[in-house]
């Protein structure tokens, strides 16, 4: 019989390595395929975290964000803009139909237009970027300390670029097809313009708000872990219920690359600094509401509307979905990925040795 004085002393052993402030880290990764490491580096791109407010020392520029938000932003503005001169232009099947029902048009092209984003962010170039595609966006992630302003200014020259890229393409069209030209000069290359029969303020005060309340709505999204899947999808819902009540005096660009592209192609710079300051503003003015905690306490982990769960590092674009741990368990980590990349390449090697020089000669 056992001494009944040892039991107590076991119960009590198994509370404390139960006990809830005891935190071993466990990693579940035997059946992926690791992306490239490099190993000397690996210590500098596990701490890098430039999309968490906290960049390496020595890794002050990110390209890979830099060219990849770009690449994203492309792709919205081709998609997008295609959407939007099918929709409007004058002469094309989709604007026949739609002509008599003017509110139904402008909120599909709203719709379009913000799926057009999920799109560009569904891409391995927005899941490695997170899918900022707007100005403004990236404004309120600087304010909120989840990008330096150095990361800050190469997304937003970025994303002027890509937006440029993106609405040359649709000019290109226009050079091997000639009615897609009449079609997209016929709305200036889905350029968004403020309405001239009121006062210009109106068109600013709309850019302000709407661009206020999507900044508002994305970031509470994002630092909600149950509802931050929805965070990249939310855009065409939006712009579908706010454009048939606002695009009327300003287009809702709420963006200023996007403004920016089709401004570029059509000579229309009438009008282009409501699309800077008003988005720029509005930005602004949602951060400060948030931090005053009207939406409630927001944690927002990382700077990303998309693909969450880096830790503000850079993913892989071959493999922009492996998520490495937290930085935290860095030692345990990285001795867990050397013995699983030796116990891979072992695997390889085994598989690749033919039967007969692997058993020997008969």
């Amino acid at each position: 019989m056992s001494d009944p004085s040892i039991i107590p002393k076991q119960k009590e052993d198994r509370q404390e390595i139960q006990s809830p402030h005891l935190h071993i880290p466990h990693f579940h990764l035997p059946h992926i395929k690791i992306p490239s490491i490099h190993w000397p580096h690996f210590h500098i791109h596990f701490h890098d975290r430039p999309l968490a407010g906290e960049p390496h020392p020595e890794r002050p520029f990110h390209w890979n964000l830099y060219g990849c938000e770009a690449l994203a932003t492309a792709i919205l503005m081709i998609a997008g803009l295609t959407c939007v001169i099918f929709l409007s232009a004058p002469g094309t099947l989709f604007s026949a139909l739609l002509a008599p029902y003017p509110t139904l048009q402008t909120a599909l092209c709203g719709l379009c237009f913000g799926l057009a984003g999920t799109v560009a962010a569904m891409t391995p170039f927005g899941k490695v970027s997170g899918a900022h595609l707007n100005p403004s966006v990236t404004l309120a992630f600087m304010l909120s300390k989840k990008i330096v302003w150095i990361d800050a200014l190469g997304y937003v020259i970025a994303q002027i670029i890509g937006a440029a890229l993106g609405t040359g393409a649709v000019y290109a069209i226009g050079i091997l097809f000639k009615p897609w030209h009449l079609f997209s000069t016929e709305v200036h290359y889905g350029a968004t313009v403020p309405y001239t029969d009121i006062s210009i303020w109106y068109a600013l005060g709309s850019e302000i708000v709407v661009t206020g309340l999507l900044i508002m709505m994305l970031y509470w999204l994002a630092a909600h872990p149950r509802f931050k899947w929805i965070t990249p999808w939310i855009g065409g819902l939006f712009f579908f219920v706010m454009n048939p009540i606002t695009a009327w005096m300003s287009g809702n660009s709420a963006n200023f690359a996007r403004s920016f592209g089709p401004d570029l192609f059509a000579g229309n710079w009438n009008g282009l600094w409501i699309y800077l300051f008003g988005p720029f503003i509005g930005s602004s003015l949602a951060v400060l509401l948030i931090q005053s905690d009207i939406l409630g306490k927001l944690h927002l982990p990382e700077a990303r509307l998309v693909n969450f769960g880096h830790h503000g590092r850079v993913p892989h674009l071959e493999d922009p979905d492996f998520r490495h741990a937290a930085p935290e368990h860095y030692d345990a980590y990285r001795a867990h990925l050397e013995t699983l990349a030796s116990t891979q390449r072992a695997a390889t090697k085994s598989a690749s040795t033919p039967s007969d020089i692997k058993n020997g000669p008969a």
